[in-house]
C-alpha cells in the first residue's frame, strides 16, 4: 500500500479559502429553482464554465426541462488499468418560501458564526462544488490526476429526476464508471461522517371510495346513502395485521435475508433511545440500536400518509373517501410489483374501491464488502480523522437506483453538510469546516482510488 502525508492538501486549502468561499457564494447567488424554472439556464452555463476552467473537457446534454452538466478528465500518463469515477450532483435548488422565515435574503449568501446561509448552500451546491474544487487542488498540486474522473450535475432533482434514468440508459458507454460517488444529505448528528450504501425505494398510491355523485345532509339522508369512508377503512385496516404486517400477498417476496456484514455494520451505528424519543415526539418507542437500524434501512414500510372525506364541520355523508398510501421498499422488491400485488388485493377484498399509482422509484443496494467501498470507507475515516457511520441503505428515497441497476456500477453516499442544514428549510446552510473537509475528503479519495485493490480484499 502505497503511503503518504495526509496533510499535504491541508496548506492548499488554508491558503485558498477565501477564494474557494468567494467562488461558493458566487454560485449561490444565481437562481436555479427547477419548479419554476428561474434562473436554471444561466446556472447551467455558470457550472459549465466553471467544470471548463478547472480543466474539465464539457458537454452539455438536454434530455429533458433543463440541461445535464456532464464533464471528464482522464488519468494523466500511462496509468491504462486506472479505475474511473462518476461524481453526480445537482444544481437546482428547492423554492425559499417562505421568505418571510428566512433570516437573510436566500440568494444572497451571509457567514454567521461558521456557516453560510443560502438556498443550496448544503443541497447540493456546496456539496459538488467541494468535488470541484478538490479536483483543482489535486491538478495544482500533481499536475495531474491518477483516475479516470467524470462527473454529471443535473437539474432535475428536486422534482424527481424524471429525465435521469432514461439519459443514463442512453449514455452506458459515456458515463461508465467504477465507482458513482455521490455528497448529498447531512452527516450524522455527532458531527461524524456518514457513508450510506442504498436507499429505500418508493411507492404511491392513491385509494379512492366513491359513494354517491355528490354529498348529502348526515341527518335527511342517513341510514339510506352508503358512507363511502367505511368500506375504505375496513380495507386499509385488512392491509395491514396489529403487530405491522403487512397482509397484501407476496408483500415480502424476494426480499434477502440481511447479510452478517450489513448486520456488522448495523450493530456498529450510534444508537441513544432517549434522543430518538424528542427527535420524534414520541415516548413510547422501545427497541435497540440494531433493530432500530434495521427497520429504517433495511424493511418495507406501508404507510397511510393521507386520510380524507367531507369536513370537519360539516354534517353530511361525503360522495368520496381517498387514501393516500406510501409504500418504502427495499433490495429485492420491484415497485411496480408491489403495485400489481395492491391492485389484485384491492380487487379481491373491495372491488368497488379504486387504486391509482402516483409514483415509483427502485431501490438501491451497494454491497458493503466490495473492495473498492471498503477503500472508500477507509479513506473517509483517515480524511476526516473520525470513524464513519456506515449505514446499509437509508430510509429515505433517491435516484440511486440509475447507478445501481440502470449503469451498473457500485454507489456510495457521503454527505459533506452539516446535520441542521436545514436543506429544504428556510435557512439552509453549511457550515464552513465542513466546506473544506469536503474538499479534502474528495481529495484523498482521488488519491486513494489511485492506488490498487489489492489491500482491500479480505
Amino acid at each position: 500500500m502505497t503511503t503518504y502525508d495526509f496533510t499535504e492538501i491541508d496548506g492548499e486549502i488554508e491558503q485558498g479559502e477565501a477564494e474557494f468561499i468567494e467562488m461558493l457564494q458566487k454560485l449561490l447567488r444565481q437562481k436555479s429553482i427547477s419548479h419554476t424554472g428561474e434562473g436554471m439556464e444561466e446556472c447551467a452555463e455558470a457550472v459549465r464554465l466553471l467544470l471548463e476552467q478547472e480543466g474539465f473537457r464539457t458537454t452539455v446534454y438536454r434530455p429533458g426541462a433543463y440541461p445535464i452538466v456532464y464533464g471528464e478528465i482522464a488519468a494523466s500518463g500511462q496509468a491504462t488499468d486506472a479505475p474511473t469515477v462518476l461524481l453526480y450532483g445537482h444544481y437546482d435548488v428547492m423554492p425559499p418560501d417562505p421568505l418571510s422565515e428566512w433570516t437573510s435574503d436566500p440568494f444572497e449568501p451571509q457567514i454567521r458564526d461558521g456557516k453560510i446561509y443560502a438556498r443550496g448552500a448544503g443541497d447540493n451546491k456546496g456539496q459538488f462544488l467541494a468535488h470541484i474544487l478538490a479536483v483543482r487542488s489535486y491538478l495544482k498540486l500533481h499536475g495531474g490526476l491518477p483516475i479516470n474522473l467524470k462527473i454529471l450535475i443535473e437539474g432535475e432533482e428536486e422534482t424527481g429526476s424524471p429525465s435521469l434514468a432514461d439519459f443514463v440508459a442512453n449514455h452506458r458507454e459515456l458515463l461508465k464508471a467504477d465507482l458513482v460517488y455521490t455528497s448529498d444529505g447531512p452527516k450524522h448528528a455527532s458531527g461524524a461522517p456518514v457513508i450510506l450504501l442504498g436507499v429505500r425505494g418508493a411507492l404511491s398510491v392513491r385509494v379512492t371510495s366513491k359513494g354517491a355523485a355528490w354529498d348529502n345532509h348526515s341527518g335527511n339522508k342517513g341510514n339510506i346513502v352508503p358512507n363511502p369512508v367505511w368500506p375504505l377503512v375496513s380495507l386499509l385496516h385488512g392491509m395491514r395485521s396489529d403487530d405491522g404486517k403487512v397482509q397484501v400477498e407476496g408483500f415480502y417476496d424476494g426480499i434477502p435475508q440481511v447479510s452478517e456484514a450489513d448486520a456488522e455494520a448495523l450493530r456498529r451505528l450510534p444508537f441513544d433511545l432517549d434522543d430518538l424519543k424528542r427527535q420524534v415526539g414520541h415516548d413510547g418507542i422501545r427497541m435497540d440500536g440494531e433493530t432500530y437500524y434495521r427497520r429504517l434501512s433495511l424493511e418495507p414500510t406501508f404507510n397511510v400518509f393521507g386520510l380524507h372525506a367531507g369536513g370537519r364541520d360539516k354534517g353530511i355523508i361525503p360522495a368520496v373517501a381517498e387514501a393516500y398510501l406510501d409504500v418504502r421498499l427495499v433490495s429485492g422488491q420491484d415497485p411496480l410489483d408491489i403495485y400489481t400485488k395492491l391492485e389484485r388485493h384491492v380487487k379481491k377484498h373491495a372491488p368497488d374501491i379504486g387504486i391509482e399509482r402516483i409514483m415509483s422509484v427502485p431501490p438501491s443496494k451497494t454491497p458493503i464488502d466490495l473492495p473498492i467501498i471498503r477503500k472508500v470507507i477507509r479513506t473517509v475515516t483517515e480524511a476526516c480523522a473520525l470513524e464513519p457511520v456506515v449505514q446499509p441503505a437509508m430510509g429515505g428515497t433517491l435516484p440511486d437506483y440509475v447507478w445501481t441497476s440502470v449503469l451498473g456500477a457500485p454507489s456510495v453516499i457521503v454527505p459533506y453538510a452539516p446535520y441542521d442544514e436545514a436543506n429544504h428549510s428556510p435557512n439552509e446552510n453549511t457550515g464552513i469546516a465542513d466546506f473544506l473537509e469536503g474538499i479534502r475528503c474528495t481529495y484523498h479519495l482521488i488519491r486513494r482510488l489511485g492506488e490498487s485493490l489489492d489491500g482491500e480484499k479480505e
